[in-house]
C-alpha cells in the first residue's frame, strides 16, 4: 500500500513492462473522484476481471461460461459476489498476477469492507498474486485489518518543489494569459502550498 499518493500510473506501466516479459498480467482499477455513481465492490472486481482476461491468450472455459451468464455486467443484482471472486481467484491461481487499484480511500465504506474481503480471499487461493494500492493514510487501518499480516507501507508525501513546478507549468498553458500576473502567481502558490498537508 502507497500512502498519501493517487498516481500509481508509472507502477501500472512498469508492471505491464515486467508481465509481458514474464508471462503474466496486471490488473488495475483507477478511483475517480469526480465519477457522479458510487461504484459497487463488484463493479470494481468485474474491472480487475476484464483487465486480466484481456492480457489472457486463452480464457479458462469456466470463466468463458461465467462470463457468458453474466453477460449484462458487472452488479450485485445480476452476478453474486461469489462468483466474480471465484472467477479471480482461478485466474489469479493459473500463474502470478497483479492487481493495482489507486485511489482506495474514494470506495465508500460498505463497498470498501467488501473489497477488501473480497481480495483477500483471492489471495488466500493464489498466494503467488500481489496488490498494490494507493490512498490516503486514513485507510490504512482498514486494510490491515482485513489483510492482516499481508501489507507493507509505504509513506509518499507531496514534495514541495514538484507542487511549484507542476502549477507553474499549467498557469504558464493557461488560455486566459492576460488575467494572470506574478502577484496572482504568488496568491495561488501560497494558497496551495499552505494545504499541502490536507492532500
Amino acid at each position: 500500500m502507497l500512502t498519501g499518493c493517487h498516481d500509481s500510473s508509472l507502477v501500472v506501466d512498469t508492471l505491464r513492462d515486467l508481465a509481458t516479459q514474464q508471462n503474466t498480467t496486471v490488473g488495475y482499477f483507477y478511483f475517480d473522484f469526480t465519477a457522479p455513481k458510487e461504484l459497487s465492490a463488484i463493479g470494481i472486481l468485474g474491472s480487475l476481471l476484464t483487465e486480466m482476461i484481456s492480457g489472457m491468450e486463452i480464457v479458462p472455459e469456466e470463466i468463458f461460461r461465467g462470463l457468458r451468464e453474466h453477460r449484462d455486467g458487472f452488479c450485485e443484482d445480476i452476478i453474486p459476489p461469489v462468483d466474480i471472486v471465484q472467477m479471480l481467484q482461478l485466474i489469479t491461481s493459473l500463474q502470478p498476477r497483479f492487481i493495482c487499484i489507486d485511489g482506495l480511500d474514494e470506495c465508500a465504506g460498505v463497498q470498501l469492507s467488501r473489497l477488501l474481503e473480497s481480495l483477500g480471499e483471492i489471495l488466500e487461493k493464489s498466494p503467488g498474486t500481489r496488490i498494490f494500492v494507493t490512498g490516503m493514510p486514513h485507510i490504512r487501518a482498514k486494510i490491515e485489518e482485513h489483510l492482516p499480516g499481508r501489507v507493507a507501507c509505504v509513506s509518499a508525501d507531496p514534495r514541495k518543489d514538484d507542487i511549484v513546478t507542476y502549477i507553474r507549468a499549467r498557469l504558464a498553458n493557461d488560455k486566459t494569459q492576460d488575467a494572470m500576473d506574478e502577484c496572482l502567481e504568488a496568491d495561488i502558490l501560497e494558497n496551495t502550498l499552505g494545504n499541502i498537508s490536507g492532500m
